[in-house]
């Protein structure tokens, strides 16, 4: 198919086909529920806006340098994971992080520390004051809350203030590119909440608690393993895209979506100047909050509002390149996240390459720092250069950076990580309710279910078993 678009006065045949389901978007959501609705046997198609696939998911190799534009690495979280490894033919790329990666460091009074990994550890750490772990000790004893909490709220009351300032803060900062204050800890970290909610008390939920998680074949994220690829995290989303094959079709701006009987959508689109529409049973919507609302629009004003009401971080990522004597730090852990009381202007640092191999050139080391977030959302907006001035002046401060910048790469998303935002269960709630009343239509992505990989491949498990129990009990499979 051409993309070059219509000689003049040319007449262009609309594309025209049949599936049983549509995916609108290309990222590891979208993918994945493709992918196993596609196992099942239903005849899919996959609509992606950009000219490849992954989303936010895309690993840049350049100058031996290898820069991720979203997430570095996953947890194993889930056994999906393996099984889309093994089902993809990418097991050889499959990489476990350095056990280095074990080590996570916190910034306090301009001295790295690293987060105590053992009750002998904690109770050496200069992390924390000995007030502070004499306060952390007390959490069996610290009663249940009463209503909806922020993280902040949450954590000082169970653990207290030093522990949020110095455990939490930096953490929330380096997930969610948020702040505790404004976060909610039933919305953003269920299982956390639910363990006071169960158990009365976090220590005691923890202990009891894996004996679940092993029942389920989970782990918990403080215990998986960070894994990556050899060719960078995009190799996932690429390795899916191959196996659904002419399924996946790439630069398609997606125009609407009409319910065209009680049972049946059409999905509307363009691919370069080429108009498509595609019949379907059912519609997997996998853009972003923002993106999902103008398709909702004519169909529900009130999802479409709900949608537009979940706000986003902007966040850059920088990738940096140095010689490797030229970094006074040994760089021997995953990396160093920075609290708010220490009032810098970077949010944290991963040390990439010295968590995944073939990350940097010999003798040289890649470091990924991160700015801005709901922390300070308007230093992604510098120039360049200036932010470039900002981030070295952080890194020659905290971790003797002494050298010349030999390689960088700067990638900003100026609605990168959805914030679930105190009362943000009761947006998904109304989610729930369009979904209910919208048979076959399905809304799939970070802004439900969790921000990480993992749970975004956990949401889509889920969602593509609620599409197909919808497929079998509406009319015989179409014809794609």
């Amino acid at each position: 198919m051409s993309r070059s678009g219509p000689a003049p006065g040319r007449v262009v045949n609309e594309r025209r086909e049949r599936v049983d389901v549509v995916i609108v978007g290309g990222g590891i959501s979208g993918l994945c529920a493709a992918y196993w609705l596609a196992q099942q046997g239903f005849g899919v198609k996959v609509l992606e806006r950009d000219a490849e696939v992954g989303g936010t998911m895309k690993s840049v190799h350049e100058q031996g340098f290898l820069s991720e534009t979203g997430p570095n690495s996953a947890l194993e979280t889930t056994p999906l994971f393996r099984e889309l490894v093994d089902e993809c033919g990418i097991s050889d790329e499959f990489l476990y992080a350095n056990p280095v990666g074990k080590n996570r460091y916190i910034l306090r009074d301009g001295r790295m520390h690293a987060l105590p990994l053992d009750p002998a550890a904690f109770l050496m750490t200069k992390l924390f004051s000995a007030r502070g772990k004499f306060r952390l000790l007390k959490e069996p004893f610290v009663g249940r809350g009463t209503g909806e909490e922020s993280i902040a709220e949450f954590v000082s009351r169970r653990v207290g203030q030093e522990f949020l300032d110095y455990a939490i803060d930096p953490f929330v900062a380096g997930v969610f590119a948020g702040r505790p204050e404004s976060l909610s800890v039933q919305a953003s970290f269920p299982k956390l909440y639910a363990l006071e909610k169960k158990y009365g008390g976090l220590v005691r939920g923890m202990i009891r608690g894996r004996r679940e998680r092993k029942q389920r074949a989970e782990k918990a994220k403080d215990r998986a393993e960070s894994f990556s690829f050899a060719g960078g995290m995009q190799v996932l989303p690429r390795a899916i895209a191959t196996k659904l094959g002419h399924a996946v079709l790439t630069n398609a701006r997606v125009e609407a979506i009409r319910r065209t009987d009680p049972s049946s959508f059409s999905v509307t689109y363009t691919h370069g100047d080429v108009p498509g529409t595609i019949d379907c049973r059912s519609v997997v919507i996998s853009a972003p909050a923002y993106g999902a609302a103008d398709l909702l629009q004519p169909l529900s004003g009130e999802a479409a509002s709900v949608l537009r009401s979940i706000t986003y971080s902007p966040v850059t990522s920088m990738v940096l390149g140095f010689k490797k004597e030229e970094v006074g730090h040994p760089l021997d852990g995953f990396g160093v996240l920075i609290p708010t009381k220490e009032r810098r202007d970077i949010l944290g640092c991963l040390w990439s390459s010295s968590l995944f191999p073939y990350r940097a050139p010999e003798g040289m080391v890649a470091l990924t720092a991160f700015v801005g977030g709901a922390r300070q959302p308007e230093l992604t907006q510098l120039p360049e250069n200036k932010l470039c001035d900002l981030v070295l002046n952080e890194l020659k401060k905290i971790m003797q950076v002494s050298g010349k910048l030999v390689y960088l790469r700067v990638t900003t998303w100026k609605q990168a990580i959805p914030q679930y935002e105190l009362g943000y269960l009761r947006k998904i709630e109304a989610l729930d309710r369009f979904e209910e009343s919208r048979p076959g239509l399905f809304l799939c992505g970070n802004y439900r279910g969790g921000i990480s990989v993992g749970d975004c491949v956990k949401s889509a498990s889920e969602v593509s078993q609620r599409a197909a129990r919808h497929l079998r009990t509406h009319a015989s499979p179409a014809r794609g």
